[in-house]
């Protein structure tokens, strides 16, 4: 088995991840960080790419004047009943360094544009990234191999060393299937991300329901939260999920914001065309975006629209909770199906197909434009049928049910002519707010509340109890923590132990 030595390991090379390195990095330390996928990005790079800060340069340029007291406040609002539950302490060190943090990024090239209005949030906070979300994870991988960081990919971690009641390094897995164990003279930093993949951390920290329901990010699997439990660690929060929430496939090609760089120069004139160009030449692109793997609006479903499954059995309450429903479909996809009526609501404001808050709607025929493989129209149910890929009997027996039903909640009946279907749909879980109890300094906490030494916990893996609800506040977290905690693991006194996990 071979052994790696380094003075601060990483793991996991998403949004807190890298921002751990890159501080540790600064101060001088040799920084090894294993990914186990084959590129940096984590869950950072699946994000829609909001960061909420308060107190901003983009704030001030708006003439909005805001301040960290402020957010903390708003912060209440949005975790509405759950507030009881917050850890204020974490709360409070997420607004004391939203400004500065949102300015680091922007030293190290990332570029926003915003800030937008999100309710509750008395002023605009949203700082959207442009290009896309790879902006995060190219600028901090490049400045993070410019001070001498080491990034592993292919490589999953499976256990902790412990000698001496101290976190010395972990056991981990390369591509090659061969075992190796990497070791820090300084301190472990856990940046694994959540457990919206993971079916038995699911089931045990959450509940059954949401144990079927796919995550956006696949490879959030739980490997820190596991490794860190078998240690004496504990989860706060573990029942509180994001999901599941419906959203249609992403498009089997990448699309044009997919595809573009995600380098400064490039970010910088689509920056400036936003400020500067009108609403019919910047509305391409910004559909190129909202349509590609966003959330279907509620009044779809309010307004008439059924859901219909890869059999063509209506399967569902559309006005109860339906995202439950479609992830225990076949194929755990369905479609929404409306008639002309119905589907020419969605034309126009105020009845949008799907929105990104402060960027713009998305209608019918921007759908039917940038996303030919879900938009499905024709003038029988037997061509509709033929387009969703479902079988026409069982179609119309379904809406033959649901017009006669008399349980329809006020919604109309599928009137005869031309029939239109959104999809497939599938239901999500975004993210899982379940992380491990931390200390103000990051460090992960024991069952007695005792810092377990060596180990360090940011972004999802050290959420500590703290809730992130409303945009923005979840990448904000991975890089203040992140940056948070590999300061701290980099400061903490080497020890002789992590040479030799003997002595």
């Amino acid at each position: 088995m071979t052994v790696t030595v380094s003075d601060i390991l990483v793991i996991g090379a998403g949004g807190a991840g890298l921002a751990a390195a890159y501080e540790a990095a600064k101060l001088g330390r040799h920084v090894v960080v294993l990914e186990k996928n084959p590129k940096p990005g984590g869950s950072t790079s699946w994000s829609v790419g909001s960061v909420t800060a308060a107190d901003t340069p983009h704030q001030r340029v708006a003439g909005i004047r805001d301040n960290a007291d402020a957010h903390f406040e708003d912060l209440a609002l949005h975790a509405g009943e759950l507030a009881p539950r917050d850890n204020l302490r974490l709360r409070r060190i997420l607004v004391d360094n939203s400004s500065e943090m949102l300015q680091w990024l922007m030293d190290l090239g990332v570029v926003f544009v915003g800030p937008e209005e999100e309710p509750p949030h008395r002023v605009a906070r949203m700082h959207n990234v442009v290009p896309n979300s790879t902006s995060f994870a190219y600028h901090l991988t490049r400045h993070c191999k410019a001070l001498g960081v080491e990034i592993v990919v292919g490589t999953k971690s499976s256990n902790f060393i412990v000698v001496d009641g101290r976190v010395v390094g972990v056991e981990a897995v390369g591509p090659d299937g061969l075992k190796s164990s990497f070791l820090a003279r300084h301190g472990v930093v856990l940046t694994s991300g959540d457990y919206s993949g993971a079916a038995d951390l699911k089931r045990s920290l959450a509940s059954e329901s949401v144990v079927p329901v796919d995550p956006v990010n696949p490879t959030a699997t739980g490997d820190g939260h596991r490794m860190a439990l078998a240690i004496g660690a504990r989860v706060l929060n573990g029942d509180i999920v994001r999901g599941p929430i419906m959203r249609f496939i992403p498009p089997s090609r990448r699309n044009l914001v997919q595809r573009l760089p995600p380098s400064r120069f490039v970010a910088r004139m689509i920056a400036w065309s936003m400020g500067h160009l009108p609403q019919a030449v910047l509305r391409p692109f910004l559909m190129s975006f909202l349509t590609t793997a966003l959330g279907p609006s509620p009044d779809l479903l309010r307004q008439g629209g059924i859901l219909i499954n890869k059999l063509g059995h209506r399967f569902t309450n559309e006005l109860g909770k339906p995202a439950a429903d479609v992830a225990l479909q076949p194929e755990k996809v369905a479609w929404i199906v409306m008639d002309e009526a119905i589907a020419s609501q969605f034309e126009q404001w105020p009845f949008f197909v799907s929105t990104a808050p402060g960027v713009a709607y998305a209608y019918l025929k921007d759908y039917q434009r940038n996303r030919p493989d879900i938009f499905h129209r024709a003038s029988t149910l037997q061509g509709l049928a033929d387009s969703m890929g479902v079988p026409s009997p069982e179609l119309r027996e379904s809406i033959d049910a649901y017009n006669n039903s008399t349980d329809r909640g006020g919604r109309p009946a599928l009137g005869s002519g031309r029939y239109c279907a959104l999809g497939p749909v599938k239901s999500y879980v975004v993210f899982t707010d379940g992380g491990l109890a931390v200390s103000e300094q990051l460090e992960v906490l024991g069952a007695d509340d005792h810092p377990i030494p060596g180990l360090y916990a940011a972004g999802s893996a050290g959420q500590g109890g703290l809730l992130l609800e409303g945009h923005g506040h979840h990448l904000a977290w991975a890089f203040v923590s992140g940056r948070i905690a590999g300061r701290n693991a980099a400061q903490s006194p080497a020890t002789i132990s992590a040479f030799n996990p003997s002595e």
